[in-house]
């Protein structure tokens, strides 16, 4: 039998970095852009707000760029204010490599798995697809899917019950495939 689970986000992870205001370390974006031209230059940032305090942080996206050179559709996107564009920078490696932000998927995600309908004398494969890059240890996923304790699940590895391709210790953020021997 073979499943297909799906890691789906739920709503925008945190961005981590350094309050000056408050020093706390968690901001939320909420998805609003400034967008400044300055005669053919562009510059846009994604604005974020520090969860204590409430001071604002402007993450870059865009700097310095020539007008004629940003597509206008994304021209579009940033001054709508999109969600969708938001999700996607703050994914982006680029976007948080320049601005020396991580994200903080704790309770942003959740595990579709189908259905609890499952032969207990049968082998399962499943197939674990992730609808975007959330970083997630698969014991967690693999506890959370099959109801089990994460101390079960390691020991289902460590009998040779729960078998897998990739190490399954670590966090992933890419699809991957495992077997639950009965």
């Amino acid at each position: 039998m073979s499943e297909i689970w799906v890691v789906m986000p739920t709503c925008l992870p945190l961005v981590l970095r350094r309050c000056h205001g408050c020093a706390s370390e968690r901001f939320r974006a909420g998805g609003k852009f400034r967008v400044n031209a300055n005669h053919k230059l562009l510059d846009a940032w994604l604005l974020a707000l520090c969860t204590v305090c409430g001071e604002t942080i402007k993450l870059t996206v865009l700097e310095r760029v020539n007008v004629r050179s940003v597509r206008p559709e994304l021209l579009n996107l940033l001054h709508d204010n999109d969600l969708g564009l938001t999700a996607e920078l703050l994914q982006d490696p680029v976007v948080r490599r320049r601005n020396r932000i991580a994200l903080d998927w704790d309770n942003s995600w959740r595990l579709d798995t189908g259905g609890p309908d499952r032969p207990e004398d049968e082998a399962i494969e499943v197939s674990v697809r992730f609808a975007a890059r959330i970083p997630v240890r698969p014991v967690r996923l693999i506890a959370e899917g099959f109801g089990l304790s994460r101390a079960e699940v390691e020991r289902l590895i460590t009998d040779g019950k729960l078998v897998s391709t990739i190490r399954l210790s670590g966090k992933l953020s890419g699809d991957f495939t495992f077997t639950l021997k009965r």
